[in-house]
């Protein structure tokens, strides 16, 4: 299953409407599941693939487990959990000047993070298609993503030494 989720403050028309452009197409289109928040009067409303505008965080946390592949914006909270949970994530980030968001803060962050393993980045709605069926063909190859839960403690330190000073040790 794909798993569409676009956070949960805004509606994202350009990557829902991609999804489902993608999903028109692809045999695979009946397995994706978003979570796309309630479209505005004016807004777009997927037709190829299931969707809620929202789901309890137990719903979205067994949907989050079940996917094979996240499809979402290029949030922080959606990239650490995928990567977490070991799943492969594409990400198409909200931009400023099309008045998704307030800067382009998702665009660096994806630009940022587009070479690590399993994340899959798509800068504009038109490369989502073929990003999202790369990150499918690429499912089940080596080269585990997953992340711990906590930073490295050679990390904690040194950060904590940089902010104390140098003066506070690891107990």
């Amino acid at each position: 299953m794909i798993f569409l989720t676009i956070g949960t403050h805004e509606p994202f028309d350009r990557l829902v409407k991609a999804v489902d452009e993608w999903c028109a197409v692809h045999p695979l289109g009946a397995t994706v599941f978003g979570q796309i928040t309630s479209p505005k009067a004016d807004g777009y409303a997927p037709k190829n693939f299931e969707w809620i505008s929202r789901l309890s965080p137990a719903d979205y946390a067994t949907r989050f487990a079940a996917a094979d592949l996240i499809v979402s914006h290029a949030g922080m909270g959606s990239i650490l959990t995928a990567l977490h949970s070991g799943k492969p994530i594409v990400i198409l980030p909200r931009r400023g000047h099309l008045r998704e968001t307030r800067n382009d803060h998702q665009y660096t962050t994806a630009k940022m993070l587009g070479t690590r393993p399993g994340i899959h980045v798509a800068l504009d709605e038109a490369a989502l298609g073929g990003v999202m069926d790369q990150a499918l063909a690429d499912l089940g190859k080596p080269g585990g993503i997953r992340i711990p839960a906590t930073a490295d403690p050679q990390f904690t330190d040194a950060l904590r030494s940089f902010l104390t000073g140098g003066s506070a040790r690891r107990k």
